[in-house]
């Protein structure tokens, strides 16, 4: 995601955010001496819920918010099947859940396998489509073959996963769908639009899935972070620093943020507490809806 670049950016490999989430980088992270410095990141109270006998689906589990969701939920009780291309991700994320309530099972997965895709969600009540990768090129420039496979993993993997799920969470009258959407859910930048493309359509699928579920007791909603600290993220800052030849520590407030009131990552613990709160019994009413967590992104 990102404010608006040069006609001719300097280009970016595609990248998935399944890998580990990096550290800050004070190099690249640091605020400017010319902008405000960024507001200091607040401990999120973790929401109460009990997920015990429930199972839930984690796509891109191996890192970044994928992995901070599948944390959380196990954290909660639940059985959490974490789905990734990324074995070595898996293998850490599976370390760190040792001793959480629930449980988490590693699901080694390439999502362009769309009928595995949706073999992997039969039986789950909790699905989290949150997989997805980025290539920043003018369209004029974009490799066809990167189009198809983005759109491939991020919108038609999740309509393959929902359709699977459907049907277990038809019989018991519950279930709770959260698509991991963006900023670019609701909003267009230049130079991403595979990346665009695919997340204004995943909305129109998850509301489709909320009218369809609605009478059996199934919500379907979108979380909509702006820029969120996961390693697409931390890429992208030296991609535009080269675009825009300014040094990366100006890239946040300058670049990336400009359009947001708050000057700060989000992280992905943030993004996971707003997941778990869309499968609380309080949230029941929530559905069909998009979940803006940008920093006031989306209030201009």
């Amino acid at each position: 995601m990102s404010a608006p670049t040069p006609a001719r950016p300097a280009p970016a490999q595609v990248s998935c955010p399944s890998a580990q989430v990096l550290a800050p980088s004070a190099q690249v992270l640091a605020p400017s001496a010319q902008g405000p410095a960024p507001a200091a990141t607040p401990s999120p109270g973790s929401v109460q819920l009990d997920l015990a006998g429930r199972t839930a689906l984690v796509t891109g589990a191996a890192g970044g918010i994928g992995r901070a969701c599948a944390l959380r939920l196990a954290a909660a009780g639940a059985r959490v099947r974490a789905v990734d291309r990324a074995a070595e991700g898996l293998e850490a994320l599976i370390e760190e859940a040792g001793g959480l309530a629930g449980a988490v099972e590693p699901q080694l997965l390439d999502l362009t396998d769309l009928d595995a895709a949706e073999a992997a969600a039969v039986g789950t009540d909790i699905l989290v489509n949150n997989a997805g990768l980025q290539l920043v090129r003018p369209i004029e420039e974009f490799p066809p073959e990167v189009f198809h496979t983005v759109l491939t993993v991020m919108l038609e993997a999740p309509f393959r996963l929902i359709r699977g799920a459907l049907p277990h969470m038809y019989a018991q009258g519950w279930g709770r769908i959260v698509n991991l959407s963006s900023v670019h859910g609701l909003r267009a930048s230049p130079f991403k639009s595979a990346y665009v493309a695919a997340k204004h359509g995943l909305e129109g699928l998850s509301k489709t899935a909320a009218l369809e579920g609605a009478p059996h007791g199934v919500t379907s909603n979108c979380v909509n972070p702006g820029y969120v600290r996961t390693p697409l993220v931390e890429r992208q800052i030296a991609d535009q620093a080269a675009a825009h030849s300014i040094p990366a520590d100006r890239v946040l407030t300058e670049v990336l943020l400009k359009d947001s009131a708050l000057k700060r990552l989000i992280e992905p613990e943030e993004v996971a507490e707003a997941v778990l709160y869309l499968c609380t019994p309080q949230a029941s009413f929530i559905t069909g809806t998009s979940l803006a967590l940008d920093g006031g992104w989306t209030a201009h």
